[in-house]
């Protein structure tokens, strides 16, 4: 179920955050108990609660927040590697996601992207998530249920290779171990002036996949690599944090256009 408006009730997703800067991300249950290294956490005394409010515990204070995607995302349950949220936003922004569009997610894994994608097309849009492996759709099912997005996206266990069911789609995203293999079917299933987005994490994957974008026509290809650091927000020393998360993925992108052969017929 989605998390409430203001009251936290039972059932809702909390993020507590101590005082030392620890999160968890909790279901509140009436009558149960979290441990933590700073005091032991009571579901009952945070119902009714305002978000923005705390708790005190033994050693300090406990906050009681709102998940944000961002949360919900870094500590989801996952069995596959995922777009990570610096890759996530430029993305979005590269497909030009909005509310009613129609997207192909290809590569469902855990659910990370697809829960992204699935909350930013809206009540009006769809996305259709294709996974091969029955593990993987069952965790991405529960994570999107979580999220309050399920009801947008509509799974389907089935291998790309065979092709999409759909066509003249806004956007595909492919997170796939071989992206080269599909986009003859990607570019069938795509509209005119569609996008389409693929993550790759070497360079010889992107290699494939832009000659194989150049075979098929696709106008505006970029490949991107996005760089993010993060800085301890201490304001007598500021400085970058001591560790990093540097290369994650490749990002190509490229826009459906007619080719010359489409135009004459």
């Amino acid at each position: 179920m989605e998390i409430g408006n203001g009251i936290v009730k039972d059932g809702d997703d909390v993020l507590i955050l101590l005082e030392d800067g620890t999160t968890y991300l909790l279901k509140v249950r009436r009558g149960k108990t979290f441990g933590t290294h700073l005091g032991n956490l009571r579901y009952d005394e945070m119902i009714g609660k305002n978000f923005g409010d705390f708790l005190r515990i033994e050693k300090g204070k406990a906050y009681i927040l709102k998940p944000g995607m961002d949360d919900y995302i870094r500590k989801m349950k996952r069995a596959t590697q995922i777009v990570y949220p610096k890759d996530i936003g430029y993305i979005l922004i590269m497909l030009d996601v909005k509310n009613g569009d129609r997207i192909i997610d290809a590569g469902l894994g855990s659910g990370a992207m697809c829960g992204a994608l699935a909350r930013y097309v809206g009540e009006n849009g769809r996305i259709y998530a294709y996974e091969r492996r029955e593990k993987f759709v069952e965790i991405a099912r529960e994570n999107l249920r979580r999220w309050g997005v399920l009801e947008r996206v509509e799974i389907k266990l089935k291998d790309v290779e065979e092709g999409f069911d759909e066509k003249d789609v806004d956007a595909i995203f492919l997170d796939l171990p071989e992206p080269w293999c599909c986009l003859d079917k990607a570019w069938n299933s795509l509209k005119f002036s569609g996008r389409i987005g693929i993550i790759c994490p070497t360079t010889n994957q992107v290699q494939k996949v832009l000659l194989e974008m150049e075979n098929l026509g696709f106008v505006r290809t970029k490949v991107w690599e996005i760089m993010h650091r993060e800085y301890k927000p201490n304001p007598e020393r500021l400085r970058p944090v001591d560790r990093m998360v540097a290369h994650t993925a490749y990002l190509i992108f490229g826009i459906k256009v007619k080719t010359g052969k489409e135009c004459e017929s």
